[in-house]
């Protein structure tokens, strides 16, 4: 320590700190340091039972050290007891902590400081009598529920708002220890809601929605003062008031809606009525308390917490209107610009939010780009939102979404490359008057040399020309035409299976048969995929050709004797002849799967009159398949909450524990009656948030006359003023010393006569009166 600041400092302390150094120097070079492992037993049991505070400390300070290295600590359970009653604040502290640490293990000689516990919640130190209150509700001994009951009744009316805090939050620990103690603790809870201080309100709201959440009688009273309390408290109680006030607004405001009017033909004089005619637009009606916690809900946005900006967005998407939500759009996107571990969930949350409203997040669509740091979840959801917003997006970027996702279709990431053709598909599906644009994007990768992509993009393809076949004819002769330089085989058993589904589609230019003719001609050295989508294709082209054959057939007048003429055309006939060479090579195949698909298909096509089964089983329509959005599973969660981070998956089907789901708006007509968040029905002073206030808004002499009128002492201050009441200033009362001193020596030198003296002894004791008086009234 520099030498030079001592000979400032006070010589007390500057012997005490050379003191405390020389103690640490000779530790040190003992080599014990500050550790506490190579103390004796019997040597810390000597500190702990010293009488000077000194030492007292040093020992609970190497306990506590101990206690949190996980050592054995419980040996010294009774000389730490003994320093319970300690005056030393410091002290006190330390072992308050080895009692909510130890107290459980050996409850016995716990009970032994309950005594003096009980005796610091009367402590002048506000400090102490919170300490000592948390200290006696976190003991966990339920012997003594009854005397944490009592000490948390004396909390909840202590002048000090920490000890009413303290108060709060011991209310579930002590319901913990005795169950039965509930309806007095709801008792005080209900009195601590209802607090001035915003300081203890947080505290008895998260207290409330651990004890008893579902007991919305209690909120009726407080709820305006929790509204207007909301602002200045901190971030942790505000979570916990955001959340209760979100439940209690379903549970007690109904979902009114009404529809717009609009004036049709506006009145031209001022006594005629205008004409006013309902549109079919239907807005929402919002209550006005609901309204007034939206309101108050709006300055939180600017919020350090990331927490409280998404609790807010929450409210706004669960109770407000879509003005409310657009406010928030904005701070909640502002959060992408936090850590890595807050711009996932903040991506989490936004999903959720444009699955709702994706206009909204439109003209921030540039912070959904991808970067070349995100992890595998953050692009996922970035790659989600771009194709939300496609379809309310401007030609010019919905160009730049496509040619973004266009451009890490190639990565060499295979999840990504999955995942951006598939985000292209569902951009299509989404938004089909440009779908075009999705499909030339997707032909325009048919030729890559990646198997990967090409088998990814023809599935895409599929599901798209699945859900309109008939305007993809073309789309289908391009992909023809491509098997020759596709070697992937997902991707050619695909090519294969749409064109022998729309075969039927455009019977004069079905080029079903000779794309068979060309496959087969390979068909060895395909792989098993492609080759069971081959006989497939074979046995579609060759029951269309039977109907074809027998419609012609039941159309003609068929010649008596032309039975085994028709039958010797048909057999002749390229396509049975293709059909046979296809049976032909299948059955010889090594695959047994392949064998017995084959055997089944000439099974059903062995009789040409009776083809309706096997139209049942090949022609039969398939379902349109559709992609929805990946988070459109968790769209039933609720917004800010860790289930819905982690999804089902991961989280279970009912969620984490402690979830809680949103619950429906109450019917209309169910609803609680307004008239019971009035309150009591008194006039109480309005609350005043803490930025609102200023030590100038109001007078002091407007605030005495407030206290006056309020207490009803008109009368009395008028009967106990003599003269009129003027403002004094400093000259005034200097004047009047001056003067009283010149009297004094004027009574010296002419003895003046003991009456004037008794007058002005009189005249001053009625102003001081009247100043006692006025004091009295403003404090």
């Amino acid at each position: 320590m520099d030498s030079s600041w001592l000979q400032y400092a006070d010589p007390t302390e500057a012997r005490d700190l050379t003191i405390d150094a020389a103690q640490a120097l000779g530790k040190a070079l003992k080599g014990g340091g500050s550790s506490s492992r190579n103390i004796p037993f019997q040597k810390l049991k000597a500190l702990l039972d010293s009488r000077s505070d000194r030492d007292i400390l040093d020992g609970m300070k190497r306990v506590i050290s101990m206690m949190y290295q996980n050592t054995p600590c419980l040996p010294y359970f009774s000389s730490v007891v003994k320093n319970v009653a300690n005056p030393n604040l410091e002290v006190k502290k330390l072992v308050y902590i080895y009692l909510l640490h130890y107290a459980e293990s050996d409850p016995d000689l716990a009970l032994l400081s309950v005594n003096a516990i009980q005796k610091s919640l009367t402590d002048q130190n506000p400090q102490v009598r919170a300490l000592a209150l948390r200290t006696m509700a976190g003991m966990r001994v339920p012997v003594i529920s009854q005397i944490v009951s009592l000490a948390i009744k004396r909390g909840a009316g202590d002048m000090s708002p920490h000890v009413r805090k303290a108060a709060a939050l011991a209310i579930p620990k002590c319901y913990n220890l005795d169950p039965n103690t509930l309806p007095q603790l709801l008792d005080y809870l209900s009195v601590l809601l209802g607090d001035k201080q915003y300081f203890v309100v947080g505290p008895a709201v998260q207290s409330f929605l651990e004890l008893c959440p579902e007991r919305i009688d209690l909120i009726h009273k407080h709820y305006r003062s929790l509204v207007k309390k909301l602002v200045d408290m901190d971030e942790w109680s505000q979570l916990a008031t955001l959340k209760l006030l979100l439940f209690y607004s379903r549970r007690c405001f109904p979902e009114r809606t009404q529809r717009v009017t609009k004036v049709n033909k506006k009145g031209f004089y001022e006594d005629e009525a205008d004409q006013t005619v309902e549109t079919d637009e239907v807005v929402p009606i919002l209550d006005p308390d609901l309204e007034l916690f939206l309101n108050a809900c709006k300055p939180l946005l600017s919020s350090r917490s990331p927490a409280v900006i998404v609790s807010v967005v929450s409210c706004f998407l669960y109770l407000g209107t879509r003005t409310y939500l657009e406010e928030a759009v904005g701070p909640l996107i502002g959060l992408l610009r936090g850590p890595a571990e807050v711009e996932e969930v903040a991506l989490c949350n936004i999903v959720l939010v444009s699955l709702s409203a994706p206009e909204l997040f439109v003209p921030y669509a540039s912070h959904f780009l991808l970067n070349a740091q995100d992890s595998p979840q953050m692009w996922r959801l970035k790659i989600e939102l771009l194709t939300l917003i496609f379809p309310h997006a401007a030609l010019h970027l919905k160009s730049i979404i496509l040619s973004e996702l266009q451009h890490f279709s190639h990565s060499s990431d295979i999840g990504l490359i999955r995942e951006s053709v598939r985000a292209i598909g569902r951009c299509a599906q989404s938004d089909p008057k440009n779908a075009h644009r999705c499909f030339r994007v997707l032909l325009n990768q048919i030729s890559s040399f990646d198997n990967v992509l090409v088998s990814e993009v023809l599935t895409v393809m599929r599901h798209l020309i699945q859900q309109d076949p008939k305007s993809h004819r073309k789309t289908v002769v391009r992909l023809a035409r491509n098997l020759d330089k596709t070697t992937s085989p997902e991707a050619r058993a695909t090519i294969i299976w749409l064109v022998g589904e729309f075969a039927s589609l455009d019977p004069d230019n079905n080029i079903a048969p000779d794309v068979l003719r060309i496959l087969a001609k390979e068909f060895a050295d395909e792989s098993e995929t492609a080759k069971q989508q081959i006989v497939l294709l074979a046995a579609k082209v060759y029951l269309l050709f039977l109907q074809k054959q027998k419609s012609e057939d039941d159309g003609e007048e068929a010649p008596t004797d032309g039975g085994d003429h028709a039958h010797s055309a048909s057999v002749d006939h390229p396509i049975t002849k293709l059909w046979d060479y296809i049976q032909l090579l299948a059955r010889y195949d090594t695959s047994y799967d392949l064998r017995d698909r084959a055997r089944l298909f000439k099974a059903l096509l062995a009789n040409s009159q009776s083809t309706q089964l096997a139209a049942l089983l090949l022609l039969a329509p398939k379902p349109v398949p559709h992609s929805p959005s990946p988070s459109e599973s968790r769209k039933g969660l609720l917004l800010g909450s860790t289930t819905l981070v982690l999804g089902k998956d991961v989280a279970g089907v009912l969620g984490l524990p402690g979830y809680q789901e949103l619950p429906e708006w109450v019917s209309d007509g169910f609803e609680p009656d307004a008239a019971l968040r009035d309150g009591d029905g008194g006039e109480k002073e309005e609350y005043v948030p803490l930025a609102a206030r200023t030590t100038a808004s109001v007078s002091a002499s407007k605030r005495l006359e407030e206290a006056v009128k309020e207490r009803g002492l008109e009368d009395v201050v008028a009967a106990g003023s003599t003269k009129a009441a003027k403002p004094r200033t400093l000259d005034d009362w200097l004047a009047e010393s001056e003067g009283e001193e010149e009297e004094t020596e004027e009574e010296t030198e002419s003895g003046e006569s003991e009456e004037e003296s008794e007058e002005e002894e009189t005249d001053e004791e009625s102003e001081d009166d009247e100043k006692g008086l006025r004091r009295g009234l403003m404090s």
